[in-house]
């Protein structure tokens, strides 16, 4: 089978409110340059023939580019202006993205291994669309409308992370549905349009930032990394 184009969309739109702080996570500093810059680099690395995409709240393209000059980061990608929502930002990449495998990633993962990126992309390209998932180590309970709870097996479920991978042609069709609240991933639009979704093992490292304890636990993976 003839290897396809691959192609990674990062969104970098959000704000981080749950964060705090004025400065959205993504440009929030962790072993010394921006996050966004981390999660950058480490597909660069995987391939750096692949084109990447990042897209950004339009008020802060100028910020980011500021960014770029004063840390001399020089890798190769494309600002995309993101939209209100992440189905939105990622529309508005898919509009000017070329044809082959799609990857989209969360920005505040920085610590995706480069084997669960070529896991991913591999999978989808035999069955279309893939994630990255791991197991859930915690018990988990489903609520009730009365406020009543019970147990679930957590056997039948599993973590999702990013990237999440598809084939263009699926990912493009799936992208000009109407937006709707249940689009939480990519992979939720792509079921939604009648798609199939394959999964790939995912690494516990890809932890998506999103309190303040993950910016304390990201300094100390990289310091890890480092001795």
């Amino acid at each position: 089978m003839e290897k396809m184009a691959r192609i990674v969309v990062i969104t970098a739109g959000g704000r981080g409110r749950r964060m705090g702080g004025a400065l959205p996570k993504q440009f929030a500093e962790i072993g010394g340059r921006p996050v966004l810059m981390h999660t950058i680099a480490k597909f660069w690395g995987w391939n750096r023939d692949a084109e990447i995409l990042v897209t950004l709240p339009p008020d802060m393209v100028g910020f980011w580019r500021t960014l770029c000059e004063n840390f001399a980061f020089k890798l190769p990608h494309r600002i995309i202006e993101g939209g209100e929502s992440r189905y939105r930002s990622v529309a508005n990449a898919l509009a000017v993205a070329g044809d082959g495998l799609i990857g989209v990633h969360d920005g505040v993962r920085p610590f995706v291994s480069e084997a669960v990126i070529e896991a991913c992309f591999a999978a989808a390209q035999i069955h279309g669309g893939a994630v990255p998932v791991v197991d859930m180590l915690e018990s988990i309970r489903e609520l009730g409308a009365d406020g009543a709870s019970w147990a679930v097996d957590r056997r039948r479920f599993v973590v999702v992370q990013t990237p999440q991978v598809f084939r263009s042609d699926l990912l493009k069709a799936a992208y000009r549905q109407p937006e709707r609240a249940d689009f939480t991933d990519e992979a939720s639009v792509v079921e939604a349009h009648g798609g199939k979704v394959s999964t790939a093992p995912g690494n516990v490292e890809n932890i998506k930032l999103t309190q303040p304890m993950d910016m304390w636990l990201a300094d100390q993976m990289l310091k890890q990394r480092r001795l």
